[in-house]
C-alpha cells in the first residue's frame, strides 16, 4: 500500500556510494534481521512445544516487539525512498510555478508533526524508563521503546532533506516547522481550528497518510490541554497487540511470492487450464490479482507486480485494453476480502472477533464478489476471439511446476483450522514456506542478493501501514474518551429503527469512507464506532467485518483517492481519469456483490457457523 509512484516530495539527491549508501545498506539489513526474527522465534516455539514441551520464555512479547521495530524501522526506511503513503496530489496540479513553495509547506507540517511526535515519545520514554520494567532476558523495556523517538525523529530529517531541490528550500521547511512545532506546544485550545485547517490543506498538497492523522490527533491532544506523550503510548499499544505479528509475516510470505517466479508460474498453470475457455484469459487475471493481495495485503503492490505480465495476456486473445487495464485494477481489490488478507486480521483484532471466525467468514462472500468480477470479465472478452486448445500434457506440466507454490493455502488454511498452533506461528509458517519454495527449491532468489532486499522492501511496506495504525488509533481513543461514539452511537438509534434501512445507510456511509480514506485508517477509525451501533440492531460483528470490507473494495477503485486508480495510472501510463472509467463496470457490479453480501448474512455467517466458530 506504500506509494510506488513518484514521491510528492522532492527526491533528495543521493549517491549510491560512500557512506551514507553504507548506512542504508546497514539500515535495511537490520530490518530484514527483526523480521527474520519474527519468523524464528514462533517457528522455535512451534518446535520445542511439540518435541520437549516447553517454549521459549516470553517469545510472543519478543515478537510484539519485533513488530514496534519493524514498524519505525519500516517507516524510517520509506520516509528515506520517499515512499510514506499519501492521500491527495494537488501539488502536483498546481502551476509550474506554485509547486515549490506547496511542497516546501506540506514537507514543513510533516516536519513539525513528526518532531512533536519524537518529543511526546520522549516523555513516554521516559516515564517508562522510571519504571524500570523488563522486556525479556534482562533488557530494560524502554530500550526498545526508544525506538519510537529515534524513528519519528529519523523521519522528521528525511523529510527535510526531501522537501526541497536546494538549501534555501529546505531552511525555509526547516523555519516554517519550527514554528509550527513551538504553536503546538503553546497554543492551548486555540490550535484547534487554524490547527486541523493546516494539516487538512497539507494533506491536499501531498503529506503523507501518518502525518494527516498524527497531525489530527495532535492538534485535538493538544486543545483539550491533554498530554502528547498519549499519542506515543497508542502507537505502542497497538504494534504490541498479540494478534497484530500475523500482518507483517503474511505480507513477507507474499513478497517472497511475488518477488519470486510464483506469478509466471501460477499464470502458466491458469492458461494451461482455463485457456481453452472463452474468457480464460479474464479468470486467470482475476484469479490472480486477488491471490497475490491477499498475501501481500497490498493491491499496489499486486498492480505493480502482475500489471505488466497480465495485460499482454489479454491482449493476446484482443481484449480491449482499456477493459484490460480496469479488469486487473479491479481483481486486485478483491484480494483486501480474501484470506488470509491484512484487514481481515486487521478488522478482527479491533473489533475484537477470533481471527480464525473472521477469515471463514469471509471465504464465501470473496468467492461470490470473485465469481462475479470474472463473468463481467468473461462478458467484456471479445466473442470472436480463438481460445487455445486444452494441452492435458501442457497442464499437467503446469501444475507440477507449480505444486509447491499451489499448496500455500493449504499450509496458511491447515495451520488456522487444526488449532495446533496460533495465527502468529501460522503467518510464520507461510512466511517460511514461501521463502523455502522461491530461495531452496526453485531457486528464483539469490540468499545474498535478492532476500535482504526483498525482506527489507516488504519492512518498508509494513512500516508505513503500521505508522498509519498507531496514528490512526490516537485519533480513534480521542473520539472515545470526548464520547463522540456514543453520540454518534444514540443519534443513529434515534434516527433509524429498521435494520436494513441502517444497513443501506451504512453502505453509503463506508463508500464514501472508502473514496476519501486508506482502508487500514478506516478500520482504526470507523470500527469502533459502527460495532456498538451494529449490535444495537442485532447485525453480528462478523457479518458487519465483511460488509465493511467489501464497502472498502470498492473505496480501492472509487474516486477521488481510490489507491488501486493511482498505482494503474503509474503502470500502465495513463490519465488517472481514463483509469477511472476504465473501472467503473466493475465498479456497478462488485457493488451489487455488496449488496448481497450485505443482506444474506448466511453468506458470511454459515461456514464459521457450521465449524463451530
Amino acid at each position: 500500500m506504500t506509494a510506488s509512484s513518484p514521491p510528492l516530495l522532492y527526491d533528495a539527491p543521493s549517491e549510491r556510494a560512500g557512506i551514507w549508501w553504507r548506512l542504508h545498506k546497514l539500515e535495511d539489513l537490520v530490518l530484514s534481521f527483526v523480521l527474520a526474527a519474527m519468523v524464528v522465534l514462533p517457528l522455535t516455539e512451534i518446535v520445542l512445544r511439540s518435541t520437549l514441551s516447553i517454549g521459549i520464555a516470553n517469545a510472543a512479547t519478543l515478537v510484539q516487539h519485533c513488530v514496534l521495530l519493524v514498524g519505525m524501522l519500516g517507516a524510517a526506511v520509506a520516509a528515506r525512498e520517499g515512499r510514506l503513503l499519501a492521500m491527495g496530489g494537488l501539488a502536483t496540479r498546481l502551476p509550474t510555478r506554485l509547486q515549490p513553495p506547496a511542497r516546501i509547506f506540506a514537507a514543513a507540517v510533516a516536519i513539525a508533526v513528526s518532531a512533536t511526535l519524537a518529543s511526546a515519545a520522549i516523555e513516554f520514554v521516559s516515564v517508562e524508563r522510571e519504571g524500570a520494567n523488563l522486556l525479556a532476558y534482562g533488557i530494560p523495556l524502554w530500550l526498545v521503546q526508544a525506538a519510537m523517538p529515534l524513528g519519528f525523529a529519523l523521519i522528521a530529517a528525511r523529510l527535510l532533506v526531501r522537501s526541497a531541490e536546494q538549501r534555501p528550500g529546505r531552511a525555509l521547511a526547516l523555519i516554517l516547522a519550527a514554528g509550527l512545532w513551538w504553536l503546538l506546544q503553546h497554543a492551548g485550545d486555540g490550535i484547534v481550528t487554524p490547527g486541523l485547517a493546516l494539516v487538512l490543506v497539507a494533506a491536499a498538497l501531498g503529506a503523507p497518510v501518518f502525518i494527516v492523522l498524527g497531525g489530527i490527533a495532535l492538534v485535538l491532544f493538544a486543545g483539550d490541554d491533554l498530554p502528547l506523550a498519549a499519542i506515543p503510548l497508542n502507537h505502542y499499544q497497538l504494534t504490541v497487540n498479540p494478534s497484530l505479528p500475523a500482518i507483517p509475516l503474511f505480507t513477507l510470505a507474499g513478497y517472497f511470492l511475488a518477488e519470486g517466479g510464483a506469478p509466471q508460474r501460477l499464470i502458466r498453470v491458469f492458461r494451461a487450464l482455463f485457456g481453452g475457455l472463452r474468457g480464460g484469459a479474464a479468470l486467470v487475471t482475476v484469479l490472480l490479482t486477488a491471490f497475490f493481495t491477499s498475501f501481500t495485503g497490498a493491491s499496489g503492490v499486486t498492480i505493480l507486480a502482475l500489471g505488466g505480465l497480465l495485460l499482454p495476456l489479454l491482449g493476446g486473445v484482443r481484449y480491449p485494453e482499456r477493459a484490460g487495464i480496469g479488469l486487473i485494477t479491479s481483481g486486485c481489490s478483491l484480494g483486501v476480502l480474501m484470506p488470509p488478507a491484512l484487514p481481515l486480521i486487521l478488522f478482527a483484532i479491533i473489533a475484537r472477533q477470533p481471527i480464525e471466525t473472521m477469515l471463514l467468514a469471509a471465504i464465501v462472500p470473496a468467492a461470490a464478489m470473485t465469481a462475479m468480477l470474472i463473468a463481467l470479465g468473461i462478458w467484456r472478452q471479445p466473442r470472436d476471439s480463438t481460445p487455445q486448445a486444452f494441452d492435458r500434457r501442457e497442464a499437467l506440466a503446469a501444475i507440477g511446476d507449480a505444486k509447491w507454490e499451489l499448496a500455500i493455502p493449504l499450509v496458511t488454511f491447515g495451520g488456522l483450522a487444526s488449532g495446533l498452533v496460533t495465527p502468529t506461528e501460522t503467518a510464520a509458517l507461510t512466511a517460511l514456506y514461501a521463502f523455502i519454495v522461491e530461495v531452496v527449491i526453485y531457486r528464483d532468489l539469490s540468499v545474498r542478493r535478492d532476500v535482504p532486499r526483498v525482506m527489507a522492501e516488504c519492512g518498508l511496506l509494513v512500516g508505513g501501514i503500521i505508522l498509519i495504525l498507531g496514528m490512526a488509533l490516537a485519533f480513534t481513543n480521542y473520539l472515545i474518551d470526548a464520547q463522540i461514539a456514543e453520540q454518534v452511537s444514540d443519534w443513529v438509534q434515534a434516527t433509524i429503527h429498521s435494520p436494513w434501512v441502517f444497513l443501506l445507510a451504512l453502505n453509503l456511509l463506508l463508500l464514501l469512507v472508502g473514496a476519501f480514506m486508506d482502508i487500514f485508517s478506516a478500520i482504526i477509525v470507523v470500527t469502533p464506532l459502527i460495532v456498538p451501533i451494529g449490535k444495537a440492531f442485532g447485525i453480528d460483528p462478523v457479518h458487519l467485518g465483511v460488509i465493511f470490507l467489501a464497502n472498502m473494495e470498492l473505496g480501492f477503485l472509487t474516486p477521488p483517492v481510490g489507491m488501486n486508480l493511482f498505482f494503474a495510472s503509474y503502470r500502465f501510463g495513463k490519465p488517472i481519469g481514463e483509469v477511472a472509467r476504465a473501472v467503473l463496470p466493475a465498479l456497478g457490479v462488485l457493488a451489487i456483490g455488496v449488496l448481497l453480501v450485505t443482506y444474506l448474512p448466511a453468506l458470511s455467517l454459515f461456514l464459521p457457523r457450521a465449524l463451530g466458530h
